[in-house]
């Protein structure tokens, strides 16, 4: 399968279980063309799909339930239950059982492509290392999350938090929605405000990468004198179980992750009806690799990646598996499994993007400007 019959399948196939926003699904294709990691990132249904053949000495490693579509762009920071600030994964949409190597190699993939595109200035095999050292860790240590601010000073002086102003002047200049809300995202999203009752209103909001195409709806209020924000996104059964042709496992694993994993919880993030329900602030953001200042920090922060992803895999009840399987493997199956699927994945960009590109100088539109000539 081609990946242009792979896309078209997988869509179909999401359209099944969910509404698309087409306006914002030709803006994903078109993301898609721009550079190799956007293109990544939007295309976890074709790793899942290329994954056995590609890494076919990794896909028979135990199974835990992963994040599915990680990389390094997925963690970000938000408030638990104290109010303290937590790093860690953000992003649980392919949430699925597959082995537990795929978070590990996508991860390093994308840490690949990082390098390539000049924003981590160590070897592929330096940050494989680090990540895969990292996860070691965390599974000797049985986990732990990151909590910051006592602990982890390094990683809390590389949270920028956002200027609050600037951030709710976003929020507050999003028109208003035109169309419907549905019923139950209307539900989901008034049951996660502080008080149900509360006068909000109601916006279409576009984000993402890998998600875009999906409803996704912000609800904004003004709360005991200052703002705030609700998210509902429309979820859908994982792209493994697509690439699986698993037809009829209808399960969204989101909250399940959230549930048990190790980490300290973010008590305004909840899967309610078939959204994905969250709080939106200026302390919830992403630490991303080119704001990091020097390449020491950036190597720590692959390995504090690793570790979270290790948080996530001790929740499962075959992660006792997991040990004994990497001592199996040689040192730098890592890098070389990334090494494979970046290859792969380029394949398929150099294809989407030159079909793309072929596209637009045929279409009618160029054809008629031509004749006019």
């Amino acid at each position: 399968m081609t990946f242009r019959e792979a896309t078209t399948a997988y869509e179909t196939w999401l359209a099944s279980h969910l509404k698309i926003v087409e306006q914002d699904l030709e803006k994903k294709h078109d993301l898609m063309c721009q550079a190799l990691f956007p293109f990544f990132r939007s295309t976890f249904y074709r790793w899942a799909q290329l994954w056995p053949d590609v890494c076919e000495e990794l896909n028979g490693a135990p199974a835990v339930l992963a994040v599915g579509d990680l990389h390094v762009e997925n963690f970000g920071t938000w408030r638990d239950a104290e109010g303290r600030l937590v790093w860690g994964i953000n992003d649980f949409d392919e949430a699925a059982p597959m082995p537990y190597t795929i978070d590990l190699v996508r991860l390093a993939a994308s840490a690949h492509l990082a390098i390539n595109a000049g924003h981590l200035n160590i070897g592929h095999r330096e940050a494989c290392l680090s990540i895969a050292s990292g996860y070691r860790d965390c599974l000797e240590a049985g986990g732990c999350p990151w909590v910051l601010g006592e602990k982890h000073v390094w990683l809390s002086e590389l949270v920028d938090l956002r200027d609050p102003v600037q951030f709710w002047a976003k929020f507050h200049a999003l028109p208003d929605l035109a169309e419907d809300l549905p019923k139950d995202a209307r539900q989901s999203l008034e049951k996660m405000l502080p008080d149900e009752k509360l006068p909000y209103r109601v916006a279409h909001r576009v984000a993402g990468l890998g998600s875009l195409g999906r409803q996704r709806y912000v609800a904004v209020a003004e709360y005991q004198g200052a703002s705030l924000c609700r998210e509902a996104k429309a979820l859908a059964p994982s792209a493994w179980s697509w690439a699986r042709g698993l037809t009829t496992s209808d399960l969204i694993h989101y909250q399940e992750v959230l549930d048990t994993s190790v980490r300290s919880a973010d008590p305004l993030v909840r899967l309610k009806n078939g959204w994905i329900v969250r709080r939106l602030a200026p302390d919830c953001i992403r630490i991303e690799l080119a704001s990091v200042p020097n390449e020491k920090e950036k190597s720590k922060l692959l390995h504090a990646m690793g570790w979270e992803t290790a948080n996530i895999h001790l929740g499962s009840k075959r992660a006792g598996a997991i040990v004994p399987d990497l001592k199996q493997r040689d040192e730098h199956w890592l890098h070389e499994g990334a090494a494979k699927m970046v290859s792969a994945t380029e394949a398929d960009w150099k294809e989407w993007a030159g079909g793309k590109t072929a596209a637009k100088k045929a279409s009618p539109k160029k054809a008629d400007n031509k004749k006019g000539k």
